[in-house]
């Protein structure tokens, strides 16, 4: 999930996205963009060596690091080498249950829930304050944990972490219930009241991020949490993990159990004493989830899923703002992103134009070393995505697809591949349909407005869209017509803590971030008292 935040250190317009911060490097890399990319020079090299150590491997449960009950531990590796970083506890069904007994005696039996909604809100302002003030060291632990680029973590991630944190911390002593008219003499009203044990599945493209999306509104509302971190990213959330502590967040109230999907996330998922599931992660396992939820104690489910978001550009184009834009909307986060432009329709009069320039942009694209400042991509996250999206491209080229630059792995070592475009893209290719997560441009032709906007809707997802155009009635008619749960006009990837954000069709159910976000942790109880001789009704 890509995103954007407005800072001070970013932007000073709110219509500015993050395609400012790579912009402003490009004249200072242009004379080493085509050796970066030609060449494994800079991968070759030995990778920076991050300035942290690894201090927390253990599974957070009712306010202590402790070992799983089993003992044993997995290996979390860098992208950048594919070499062990540290191993960490390797939580299972017996951890789960641990986390859930805390949890469940922190909501029935502990302070949280009880507390002044806001003493709550004062506990979220000092989480946030803490990551804030830790800022380097979570953005060091992220960036060797997943691949992605050091100064996108550390001024526009974390920003919006804290961000999001705040939100929400201002949001819990506004939470409350109505007074309804009824007929008849009674005194109706409504309360808003917290669902209880929460169990929540975060993914490893944005592992800090998905991780604030997910407890600040389930902790302001006064849910406890048990949290599953993937498996391939557990460092950041268990670093955060002790600034919990200092925070003076009550024992029991969020755990964290780093483990396996089929075991720790099937044990969480299937667990009768979790009150609510929410997951971020692709629609597959977001099946299986709702599955087991279902087949437990039918518990609710808050899903954000897959997407193959269409990016439209219009005739009307300034087609080099439209392949900035457009470039920036797939190939970035490596294309790890589950509302990337992963499918670019171009209009038929500019399409051969774009083509070059969308191919020229791609091979400026600098790779390499995600510590190592003006390098705009690193590595995929693991040696099983890097397959799979060279599998997809090997499938584009089979189908029939136009490769115009890139197609395979740049360098030796880690898990880097070239930024890929394809023109002469179908619909009904595997390129155009499928949600390949990795930095793989496909580009379509269209003809007219009800073409694409058939075209565009006729997938499974329904996650996000971008329109680029200077016609402000084509813009609403993209609006109202694509079926996504985001449009982006003339933008794209721009987020806020306010915004909500989910998807259509098979893209989730529910929202994250906003106000609508809080009712996915929330239960609304009606209570009805008779009244005797009312003065008014």
């Amino acid at each position: 999930m890509a995103i954007r935040m407005i800072t001070s250190r970013l932007s000073h317009s709110s219509s500015s996205s993050l395609a400012y911060l790579f912009q402003g490097r490009n004249s200072r890399v242009a004379t080493t963009a085509a050796l970066r990319y030609t060449t494994a020079a800079p991968i070759a090299q030995d990778p920076i060596k991050p300035s942290v150590n690894v201090e927390y491997t253990k599974l957070f449960i009712n306010g202590q690091f402790v070992d799983s009950t089993s003992g044993k531990t997995f290996p979390t590796l860098d992208p950048r080498t594919g070499e062990v970083i540290a191993h960490v506890a390797e939580g299972d069904v017996e951890d789960i249950n641990r986390a859930v007994v805390a949890a469940r005696n922190a909501f029935d039996e502990g302070p949280w829930p009880k507390m002044s909604a806001y003493e709550r809100s004062k506990v979220l302002f000092r989480i946030a304050d803490l990551i804030e003030k830790h800022n380097d060291e979570v953005a060091t632990l992220e960036t060797w944990d997943s691949g992605k680029l050091y100064q996108q973590v550390a001024t526009i991630e974390i920003p919006m972490i804290v961000r999001i944190l705040r939100y929400y911390a201002g949001w819990a002593d506004k939470i409350h219930g109505l007074t309804v008219p009824a007929d008849g003499p009674y005194h109706v009203q409504t309360l808003h009241e917290p669902i209880g044990v929460v169990g929540q599945i975060i993914p490893w493209n944005f592992p800090l991020l998905m991780f604030a999306w997910k407890i600040g509104p389930a902790l302001a509302c006064g849910n406890t949490v048990v949290l599953k971190t993937a498996e391939q990213t557990p460092l950041s959330a268990l670093y955060v993990s002790k600034l919990l502590q200092e925070a003076g967040l009550p024992e029991g109230v969020l755990n964290v159990i780093s483990g396996f999907g089929p075991t720790a996330g099937a044990a969480l998922c299937s667990h009768m004493d979790v009150d609510k599931l929410a997951f971020t992660g692709s629609t597959d396992t977001g099946k299986t989830i709702m599955s087991l939820a279902s087949n437990s104690n039918l518990k609710p489910v808050t899903l954000e899923l897959g997407g193959k978001s269409p990016f439209i550009v219009c005739e009307d184009a300034d087609v080099d703002q439209a392949v900035e834009l457009a470039h920036f909307a797939l190939f970035f986060n490596q294309g790890q992103c589950c509302c990337a432009g992963s499918r670019t329709y171009v209009h038929e009069s500019i399409y051969d134009e774009f083509v070059e320039k969308a191919k020229a942009r791609a091979l400026k694209r600098t790779v390499g070393d995600p510590f190592e400042s003006g390098n705009e991509q690193g590595p995929q996250i693991s040696s099983e995505q890097f397959e799979k999206v060279l599998k997809y491209i090997r499938s584009g080229i089979e189908s029939g697809a136009t490769l115009e630059t890139g197609g395979n792995r740049l360098g030796t070592r880690g898990y880097y591949i070239k930024p890929t475009v394809f023109s002469n893209v179908e619909d009904d290719m595997l390129i155009a349909t499928d949600e390949i997560f990795g930095p793989v441009q496909s580009i379509l032709k269209f003809k007219d407005l009800d073409e694409v906007i058939r075209r565009a809707n006729a997938t499974k997802y329904g996650l996000a869209a971008g329109v680029f155009t200077k016609n402000i009635d084509t813009a609403n008619t993209f609006m109202r017509a694509l079926r996504v749960g985001t449009i982006w006009i003339n933008c794209f990837d721009t987020f806020d803590a306010a915004i909500p954000f989910g998807g259509y069709k098979m893209s989730g159910q529910g929202r994250e971030k906003g106000e609508y976000s809080l009712k996915q942790y929330l239960q609304v109880k009606a209570v009805v008292t008779s009244l005797k001789n009312p003065a008014w009704l």
